[in-house]
């Protein structure tokens, strides 16, 4: 059973940086494509990027440039690299397969001050 737990949120300044773990990405992310997703207050939640078994990535046009997946080779895990934070970046941050087929995880919050 496959349990999605993130971290890594917190309060940050426009302008910083952040760097989300999935530590079940490890066991899903060899067969998987694996996504972050976002949810701001009012709003649906969205994907913001994506990364295939073989690699390949993609992303939401709001975060081209700022946001990137690296895999951790160690551990196969892919994490949430978010760098150049805005306001609008603000919202709980969901891991899971993509398309998501597993029960989401309480997300973490990342909420970014203007």
């Amino acid at each position: 059973q496959v349990q999605l737990v993130e971290s890594g949120g917190g309060l940050v300044q426009t302008g910083g940086s952040l760097r989300l773990p999935c530590p079940a990405s490890g066991r899903l992310s060899s067969r998987n494509a694996m996504g972050w997703y976002r949810q701001a207050p009012g709003k649906l939640r969205d994907l913001v990027a994506r990364i295939d078994s073989g690699g390949s990535t993609n992303y939401a046009d709001s975060v081209k440039g700022r946001f990137t997946i690296p895999r951790d080779n160690a551990k196969n895990t892919v994490d949430l690299q978010m760098n150049s934070l805005k306001p609008e970046d603000t919202a709980v941050y969901f891991c899971n397969t993509w398309p998501a087929v597993y029960a989401w995880g309480q997300g973490t919050q990342v909420t970014v001050s203007s």
